[in-house]
């Protein structure tokens, strides 16, 4: 079963009206808070760091291109053709390739598999936004891309940062300029317990091989100039060995 049209609706609107400006949207901060101190909790347990590596809902590439420049092979791959656009115009040197993806579409993830093989995959901060009875599908994607030497990175905001959220969301002036487009698009985080990834890892056959907590950094600052950060759990997992 592949996500919904409206949730992809959802996503291809919001990309088609965001900005080409870095920081513009609420959860793209740079690698240097984002990805870069991430890859020290992943590398150790990656098995082949020579595999391919898919940026799994790349967005617009901000993460990919820092993968690109440590890994010999990175995909970024992404549901909206939007996504991919602001993807490519950044990166008009092609340090990464850009696809089209819908993980949680069994024949997209074996189609992609079968061509590159067994592929490491990093994800930050999709699973929570999508419906519930789609996340085990996208997991299930996610193994599939994996195969027996592969490993997953997945990170997501922990379930205390709903509070974070809503505070945003209802202060006095409504939602912040980088808040509101997600609420107005219908992609607003859905409701996604501590426990949720680890099970839907469990039932695609994969074992959690680490885990721990991490600040999510957003681009969104507090009227007093603070960072908005959002607590999130993160999470490596493969094939048992």
């Amino acid at each position: 079963m592949s996500v919904t049209s409206r949730y992809r609706e959802a996503w291809e609107g919001f990309w088609r009206e965001a900005s080409d400006e870095p920081g513009a949207v609420f959860w793209d901060a740079e690698p240097t808070l984002t990805v870069g101190p991430q890859l020290a909790f992943f590398e150790p347990y990656l098995t082949d760091a020579g595999l391919p590596l898919v940026d799994l809902g790349c967005g617009n590439g901000t993460q990919t291109r820092f993968l690109a420049d440590r890994f010999p092979q990175v995909v970024g791959a992404d549901l909206a053709p939007a996504a991919l656009e602001h993807a490519r115009r950044a990166d008009p040197a092609g340090r990464a390739s850009y696809r089209l993806l819908d993980a949680s579409d069994k024949r997209g993830t074996e189609s992609l598999h079968a061509e590159l093989g067994d592929v490491n995959v990093y994800m930050r901060g999709v699973l929570h936004q999508c419906e519930p009875d789609g996340r085990q599908s996208l997991v299930d994607g996610i193994a599939e891309l994996v195969g027996e030497r592969g490993r997953v990175f997945l990170v997501e905001p922990a379930e205390a940062a709903g509070a974070v959220l809503g505070g945003l969301a209802q202060g006095p002036s409504g939602p912040p300029p980088k808040v509101e487009p997600i609420f107005r698009h219908g992609i607003a985080p859905l409701k996604m317990t501590d426990d949720a990834a680890p099970g839907h890892l469990a039932a695609a056959g994969l074992t959690v091989l680490a885990s721990g907590e991490l600040p999510l950094f957003t681009t969104e600052f507090m009227p007093d100039g603070t960072r908005v950060e959002l607590p999130s759990k993160w999470l490596v997992a493969g094939r048992a060995v």
